[in-house]
């Protein structure tokens, strides 16, 4: 798809971010994801705060993938960065990158893919059309 965009959140690596050696624990980038993915969905109009009353979905991660490719250290300003990979009918798939700020060589690269489901019986549903619609600027679907 031509002209997609990705959206990117700065993120320092923080003491509580990193073990011993000072370097970043894996599970930190998760929460850098979730920052980003977070913003991504606020900046579309999707703010959580009012899209899951609005929509009546919620979108559990059923699956998550990240290779990890240089060490982050303590003090790194890290650029999150994150677009859809791909929609399916009921799931859409977010790719993310993580970068040093003013570094084009990647440090580390995940995707996770989220399922659209019903807010009373947790039933996978069709992702909503305003979902689409919002999203697309930042749709690459492989």
């Amino acid at each position: 798809m031509p002209g997609h965009k990705k959206f990117t959140i700065e993120e320092r690596v923080r003491w509580g971010d990193v073990d011993a050696a000072r370097i970043i624990f894996y599970g930190a980038y998760i929460h850098f994801f979730e920052f980003a993915e977070t913003e991504l969905f606020r900046e579309a109009g999707l703010a959580y705060g009012t899209m899951f009353d609005e929509l009546k979905i919620w979108l559990p991660r059923v699956h998550l993938e990240c290779d990890f490719r240089r060490a982050a250290r303590l003090d790194d300003l890290l650029e999150v960065s994150v677009y859809v990979g791909r929609f399916g009918t009921k799931s859409m798939k977010l790719n993310f990158e993580v970068r040093r700020k003013h570094e084009d060589d990647l440090i580390a690269t995940a995707h996770f893919v989220l399922a659209a489901v019903d807010q009373d019986t947790f039933e996978t549903v069709p992702i909503p059309a305003e979902m689409r619609e919002r999203l697309a600027a930042y749709d690459a679907s492989e």
